[in-house]
């Protein structure tokens, strides 16, 4: 075991080894504008971390699309909502801005191996490759069943616990949404992607579905001094520095880790083999992990996927793939029920739709169906522009850069850059939240939920670069590095609430409780003066009337 006194000499050697390299760097970010800082050892990271995203709207709108902030030490680091400057970092120079920052990889290596979302350069480049075809169109359609069953088994138990209540004068209740939303797209992606039964809505007790549960909270929590201070400080070591502190130093979160990553290492070793198996028979399923062994195997060898690529690759997709799809429902039903008019035209839609089905003879609506509902793409897009499940992604400058800039910025000097100078080791942050909340990209409108300017004919500023994956948002991120699976999500998020909708009336609760949005690491709901219960956002809950 190492010495207690050796840790905390290694860890600031390494830190005050990269603060030096930092400050002693041949380019200067100190003539660029941004918030001033009264801590040295935080800088402007407890602003950063207060809420969801709000300071990088503020410091949008005092500073502009480049600001400098303040990390701990006082290292200057950068936050990025430039179109031209986000579409050179993510698409031109991809892999000139690495994706994690030092020792932050060590949890992401910790939960889900080197997988498509940790890894960097020729590594990551291989590995997408393998992936596509398992996440094109045709694939994420074919889901759509699965995702048809789970919604209704979502619909089913709501109504169960509505008609139970026997206290209930009004056939309605009162629900914690993302607690059952989480459940809910845990079945999902379970089955989708794996054929794997979590059966997280009828609470089966299974050992993945447990080590699954609540993740993202459980792992990252609530910001606090120390938490700020030492994720700032873990960017300042190595990874394999940070593991060694983990497994020296541990405590109840490290161990939580152990058990999700071998619990979902076990099981993701168990269903490779199974799936090689039936590739071999020719029996293959439409899940995701099949299609995804059966495109590894077709591939040449050289590029072949690893079998520790392949655990990888599954527990990633389980990590990243059910609360993101949950959270941004959930934020979305949070929308509708403030806005009962926009929840009203919707299920108005919806019944349209349904009457023409079944005046086709068909039961019950399809994929095709959903989609040509404008008013529901219109309020979907809008909530994924509105509430970025992830508002901000990091990255570090590989070297030297100069990016582009859409317009000048003008200095604390005075002087106007049309191009920016960073030096390598910058750590950046690209504020997803600010660009999709740019009123030069948006209107001026752009801080209302407005789902209506997806019907209207405003046309994308021509002087701006387009980026993301759907409707010029960034919420999927973009370029090299955009979201495999946003197809899969869409999909997903499509079917749920048309189907929630459709069968309920969503109202906020009569006690008034006011809900705020926490970053731990996605963008979750909390309640005012509840923050130690977690993720929580109840609203009543309905049966919606039908002519």
């Amino acid at each position: 075991m190492i010495s207690t006194v050796v840790i905390p000499v290694v860890v600031l050697a390494y830190a005050f080894a990269y603060i030096y390299r930092r400050w002693t760097a041949r380019l200067s970010l100190s003539d660029i504008p941004g918030p001033k800082s009264s801590s040295f050892l935080l800088g402007n990271l407890s602003e950063l971390y207060a809420g969801a995203a709000e300071a990088d709207l503020r410091w949008k709108r005092t500073f502009g699309p480049i600001v400098r902030y303040k990390g701990i030490f006082k290292q200057d680091h950068l936050m990025i909502s430039d179109p031209k400057a986000l579409r050179y970092i993510l698409h031109t120079s991809a892999y000139r801005f690495l994706k994690e920052t030092g020792g932050s990889r060590a949890p992401s290596h910790l939960l889900s191996g080197h997988s498509l979302n940790s890894v960097d350069g020729e590594a990551h480049r291989r590995q997408r490759k393998v992936m596509l075809p398992a996440f094109g169109g045709p694939e994420a359609r074919a889901l759509f069943p699965v995702f048809k069953k789970i919604s209704q088994e979502l619909v089913a138990r709501w109504k169960d616990v509505i008609f139970q209540d026997t206290n209930s004068q009004s056939e309605s209740a009162v629900f914690n949404i993302p607690r059952w939303l989480s459940r809910a797209t845990l079945d999902a992606i379970g089955e989708a992607a794996f054929d794997y039964q979590f059966g997280a809505l009828d609470n089966a007790e299974t050992e993945l579905g447990k080590a699954y549960a609540n993740v993202s909270m459980t792992f990252f929590g609530i910001p606090t001094f120390s938490r700020i201070f030492s994720i700032a400080l873990m960017d300042c070591l190595p990874s394999w520095l940070v593991l060694k502190l983990f497994a020296t130093l541990p405590n109840q979160r490290y161990r939580q880790m152990c058990y999700t990553s071998d619990v979902s290492k076990r099981v993701a070793k168990r269903l490779v083999q199974e799936k090689r198996g039936a590739v071999e028979l020719g029996k293959a399923s439409r899940d995701v992990m099949s299609l995804l062994v059966k495109a590894n195997a077709s591939t040449n060898p050289k590029a072949q996927l690893s079998d520790e690529e392949l655990y990888a690759e599954m527990r990633i997709i389980l990590f990243a793939g059910h609360e993101t799809t949950s959270t941004t429902l959930t934020w979305t039903l949070w929308e509708l029920a403030k806005h009962r008019d926009i929840q009203t035209r919707v299920r108005n839609e919806i019944r349209e739709a349904e009457a023409k089905v079944q005046a086709k003879g068909q039961t019950e609506l399809g994929l095709s169906d959903i989609e040509s509902m404008p008013y529901v793409q219109a309020v979907l897009k809008e909530a994924l522009r509105f509430h970025p499940a992830i508002p901000r992604i990091a990255r570090l400058v590989k070297d030297d850069q100069v990016i582009p800039l859409s317009k000048p910025i003008r200095t604390k000097s005075g002087a106007m850059l049309s191009e920016l100078a960073i030096p390598g080791g910058t750590k950046i942050l690209l504020t997803i939240a600010a660009y999709n909340r740019d009123e030069e990209l948006w209107g001026p409108d752009a801080d209302t939920f407005n789902p209506d300017r997806w019907l209207t004919s405003y046309e994308r500023n021509g002087e701006y670069a387009s980026l993301g994956v759907v409707g010029n948002t960034m919420t999927f991120s973009s370029g090299t590095r955009s979201c495999i699976g946003w197809r899969f999500a869409m999909n997903e998020m499509q079917c749920f609430l048309v189907d929630l909708i459709s069968n309920f009336e969503f109202s906020l609760p009569e006690d008034g409780k006011r809900i705020r949005r926490e970053v731990p690491l996605l963008m979750f709901p909390v309640v005012e003066g509840e923050v130690q219960d977690g993720v929580k956002l109840p609203l009543r809950i309905s049966i919606a009337a039908r002519d």
